[in-house]
């Protein structure tokens, strides 16, 4: 039997052994649309599409399959699956950036969800009737036309950019510790500044928050209805923002790409390795460390924007402190520098915060409320108080711990980072 033939049959058997899985998972998904377990093998399919001996053509073809043409199904189906894959998209989107400025350039973000809260403000203000309290309707009648959330997507892209370069600028000769009192303070800044811009000027309405915000406008209804398809935009809406999210997404992970493997990305490596040697090989510090906030800082500001569509509803208390901590546990989680790292890192997160511990949740209180005994004890008498999901932070807190102690690295470490923790006798990464 020749080597090729063997090979070959290999391939194939992995092939087949990958469609097995993710059509397994989703017929389960299908039969069982209450079953945790079953919606996150469906979701482990795809990690194991990542580690499966393809070819890469072969990977993306699954993934488009699993994600571009299962899961809108099954969302369709359960629309609670939809909003988790929603949720883990924006998260995967702002754990991307912050794997830039943290991750590539070594730069200590504490505030980095204030960028998203800029994008989303920004959207929420002008694509609401909150603008026309302070600008005369003589002007702009506000809220704007659905139309321009399109342009906001852009905006929000550049404003946030811009007030990245803005925390860039104070922060060029922090660095460590330093540096990340000066971002949590900034990320303090917007949020206070959100709560408290009603007066003189209502421009945030404070602590009441904004609403109702404008949706983007559903441009391939009449195709649908032409085509004799009647759609209700209660379904047609969460479809719509998986796909936006979807592809923004694909758009931040070939921006991520290209920059990794760039001059800027070698720049911000270096930077991050050892700041005073970059300088001496004639990396210039402050273009590029500006450059690492500006690029982390717009992936927010475009999924704010987003965010502020779908919630139709924002305040100040939706861009907390923990919000940031939030996104850098899963890149660190996930591996810092890392792409499939930052992807895997908050896909976990958001699974396990929506879904793993609140689903343990409702168990435990379906379990009070049948009133069963175990060893003699009544379960109607167990303290709501040991609800896992009133624990996430801890949680979180104890896998970081764990990682620290087992796997520095995260789950999916860069190339550069395996080979700082590969040891003597160890067979060398690939």
């Amino acid at each position: 039997m020749s080597f090729t033939f063997r090979l070959r049959r290999s391939a194939l058997a992995v092939n087949v052994l990958v469609l097995a899985l993710i059509a397994g998972s989703a017929f389960l998904v299908y039969a069982v649309p209450r079953s945790i377990l079953a919606f996150m093998a469906f979701q482990a399919s795809l990690l194991v599409v990542y580690y499966a001996p393809l070819a890469h053509r072969v990977k993306m073809g699954y993934a488009v399959l699993a994600l571009g043409v299962l899961m809108p199904v099954l969302g369709t189906i359960n629309g609670y699956y939809m909003e988790i894959a929603i949720q883990v998209g924006i998260f995967v989107a702002l754990a991307l950036g912050l794997n830039i400025v943290v991750g590539l350039a070594g730069l200590l973000d504490l505030g980095y969800v204030a960028f998203y809260a800029v994008g989303a403000y920004l959207w929420a203000i002008f694509g609401s009737p909150q603008a026309g309290k302070f600008i005369s309707a003589a002007l702009v009648s506000f809220p704007l036309a659905p139309g321009w959330f399109f342009v906001f997507l852009i905006l929000g892209v550049a404003v946030a950019g811009v007030t990245g370069v803005l925390l860039g600028l104070p922060v060029l000769r922090l660095r460590g510790d330093y540096l990340a009192i000066v971002t949590l303070g900034f990320g303090e800044v917007i949020r206070v500044l959100a709560n408290n811009l009603d007066k003189p000027w209502n421009i945030t309405n404070g602590p009441k928050g904004i609403t109702p915000i404008q949706r983007p406008p559903l441009f391939f209804d009449p195709l649908l209805r032409v085509a004799g398809i009647e759609v209700s935009p209660f379904t047609l809406y969460p479809l719509y923002f998986y796909f936006l999210v979807l592809a923004v997404v694909v758009v931040v992970i070939l921006v991520n790409q290209r920059l990794e493997h760039s001059h800027v990305g070698r720049a911000w490596e270096a930077i991050r390795e050892d700041e005073v040697a970059a300088q001496a090989m004639g990396v210039p510090l402050v273009r590029m460390k500006l450059l690492a906030f500006a690029a982390g800082a717009s992936f927010a500001g475009i999924m704010g924007v987003i965010f502020s569509a779908k919630q139709l509803f924002i305040n100040p208390e939706s861009f907390t402190f923990l919000e940031s901590i939030g996104v850098l546990a899963m890149v660190i989680l996930g591996g810092m520098g890392s792409i499939p790292g930052a992807i895997i890192g908050a896909s976990v997160v958001t699974i396990l915060n929506l879904q793993v511990l609140k689903g343990i949740s409702l168990w435990l209180n379906e379990l009070r409320n049948s009133g069963l005994e175990f060893l003699g004890f009544n379960l109607a008498n167990l303290p709501s108080q040991f609800e896992p999901a009133k624990y996430e932070r801890m949680v979180f807190g104890i896998i970081l711990v764990l990682m620290m102690i087992y796997r520095p690295e995260g789950i999916i470490p860069a190339r550069r980072r395996r080979l700082e923790t590969y040891h003597r006798g160890e067979e060398p990464p690939p």
